[in-house]
């Protein structure tokens, strides 16, 4: 039997199933059917089939084509994270909550400019599957900046949701503030200030986040550059009192954030607001002058609770770390040294026999600029003389101040009755987990800096649509901390809450091993949803033009499957 095809003059040809035979020296033909109704791969199956080929059509490697693929795996799961937290259900209904979510999961993904971002989300230069997602058509910048306006005027609603969430009356509050780098000078917040970042030459803004007593952040606001932290204080006690609706409060913050100024303007007047911070250097050693505190009480314990009429009210817990304290002994002497190598250098200029420095004025100048850096001028004594410069150390002062080496002091108005000394350190450094996400901010993570935005409150949208990315990445983090370096359990204190924080033995043995338990590779966060990009979504054309386009997505590999179970992430969210 074979195939056959009739040619008709005014119309398709026919196809016809036909079998031939011989009869002596004639072949004769009979037709079987008449295939002209049928599909052409149907047609051409059974063709390939009378041949005696296994095989239909091509071969397998020419059977089809990839027209593009696009990563998709991080997609479904910051966009599956978002869709369990519900932020979405945050924004107002509108055509621009699309984009912000866009502008959300972007810098979770592969945090760039506007312009790049709106780049990205375009089918024609898509560099994942985030636009199509979200259900995304042509995006151009314009439109990212109009969401951004739209999206402003909506931030006390949106962090008086999550305060809802995360904060309870009587909750510790944890508050900081950073400072980050601008470029340009169009913008009425960027000032010349204090950077955190060591680019002293560029203008900066201040930002303060709020959050959690776990770290997980509720709300920031931007200040001008030139802002001095405890002068965002009084914002941040109103943002809670009457936007949050919040009548007990304590507020957790550092030495230089809540001083004794910021104590009694801002806090002690206020019924029902605590606080716990810590005393400066200078305080501490007023209390060893008076005879308050004595350093006899570490001999045997490593924290005691005094009390002082300079601070009515209040307790003082008062620690000593013995590694903190080697730490600072170390670090001192080695400034200590580098500034005397720049003092003799300058000696060794006034001595010199061509051109000696003799000016005082000018001796005093490069004296300030060898010591101030280093802010150890305190620790030495120099004089100008007719014969030049000499200095020695002032061995009093550095044997008291080593005598403070280690020493911390934390002042708290709760009663011992409320939060232990204990719990109350605890309490106090539970401030590292808002450096962490200010870490997180500003690291590649996230790229909150540099900002470009000249029109202020443009940055002021900039910085919190990092925040709420910072947010999503935050219940994503704990959410696959299994798979993470970092550790699932919060670290011990019972022995001690003064001593560094130990990781747990879970923690450990990842990261000696390399591996979880169920013998999966560790990674970082960010490695972790490189990982996850490389499910991709492809488009795949047949050769048989007949057959229509059809799109597959890659099978996840067992890391990949386990990181989605962590988030809840569906296989639905894969396929679709």
């Amino acid at each position: 039997m074979y195939v056959a095809r009739v040619p008709n003059r005014n119309s398709p040809p026919a196809v016809l199933l036909r079998e031939s035979w011989r009869e002596g020296r004639s072949v004769k033909n009979r037709t079987l059917a008449n295939l002209t109704h049928w599909p052409a791969e149907k047609i051409e199956a059974l063709e390939q089939v009378l041949k005696g080929r296994t095989g239909f059509g091509p071969p397998l490697a020419e059977a089809f084509a990839v027209t593009r693929s696009l990563p998709h795996g991080h997609v479904a799961a910051v966009l599956g994270t978002i869709q369990q937290l519900k932020l979405e259900q945050l924004l107002a209904p509108g055509a621009q909550r699309k984009l912000v979510l866009a502008m959300i999961s972007q810098r979770l993904l592969q945090p760039c400019s506007k312009l790049a971002t709106a780049r990205a989300l375009r089918a024609e230069t898509a560099h994942s599957t985030l636009g199509e997602q979200l259900g995304l058509g042509a995006v151009d910048e314009d439109q990212l900046y109009a969401a951004m306006d739209w999206l402003l005027p909506q931030q006390p609603a949106i962090e008086r949701a999550l305060a809802r969430r995360h904060l309870g009356e009587g909750t510790l509050v944890l508050y900081d503030v950073t400072s980050t780098y601008f470029e340009g000078h169009c913008c009425p917040l960027a000032r010349y200030g204090y950077s955190r970042d060591e680019r002293r030459h560029n203008v900066q803004i201040v930002l303060g986040v709020l959050t959690d007593q776990a770290g997980c952040p509720v709300a920031c606001e931007v200040f001008e550059g030139d802002t001095a932290d405890p002068k965002t204080v009084a914002a941040q006690i109103q943002k809670l009192r009457e936007r949050f609706g919040l009548k007990e409060i304590v507020l957790v913050g550092d030495r230089g954030m809540l001083t004794q100024a910021r104590i009694e303007a801002e806090l002690r007047p206020r019924e029902g607001l605590e606080w716990i911070t810590a005393l400066r250097s200078v305080q501490i050693q007023e209390l060893v002058v008076d005879g308050a505190l004595q350093l006899s009480l570490f001999e045997q314990t490593d924290l005691a609770e005094i009390t002082h009429p300079d601070y009515p009210g209040e307790r003082l817990i008062v620690c000593r770390n013995p590694l903190l304290a080697q730490e600072r002994a170390r670090k001192r002497e080695e400034l200590m040294q580098a500034a005397e190598r720049k003092l003799a250098a300058l000696a060794a200029a006034t001595q010199r026999p061509q051109r000696p420095l003799r000016d005082p004025q000018r001796i005093g100048y490069r004296v300030g600029a060898a010591l101030g850096p280093k802010k150890v001028a305190k620790y030495f004594d120099w004089q100008i003389t007719a014969r030049g410069l000499s200095f020695k150390r002032n061995q009093a002062r550095i044997e008291r101040d080593a005598a403070l080496d280690g020493i911390y002091a934390l002042r708290t108005s709760l009663s011992a009755q409320r939060l232990g000394a204990n719990e109350t350190v605890v309490a106090y450094k539970r401030l590292a987990k808002l450096e962490r996400v200010f870490r997180t901010l500003k690291s590649p993570e996230l790229e909150l800096r540099p900002i470009h935005h000249r029109l202020a409150d443009r940055v002021r949208a900039h910085v919190f649509i990092c925040l709420l990315a910072c947010y999503v990445e935050w219940h994503m983090r704990r959410a696959l901390a299994p798979l993470l370096f970092d550790d699932e359990q919060p670290p011990d204190t019972t022995a001690s809450p003064v001593a560094p924080a130990q990781r747990s033995v879970s923690a450990q043995d990842k990261a000696w091993r390399k591996r979880t338990t169920d013998q999966l590779p560790v990674q970082s966060f960010r490695g972790l949803l490189g990982d996850l990009a490389t499910i991709v979504k492809s488009r795949i054309q047949p050769t048989l033009k007949s057959i229509t386009p059809f799109d597959i997505t890659t099978r996840p590999t067992p890391l990949q499957k386990r990181a989605l179970e962590l988030l809840k992430i569906s296989p639905s969210m894969l396929t679709t």
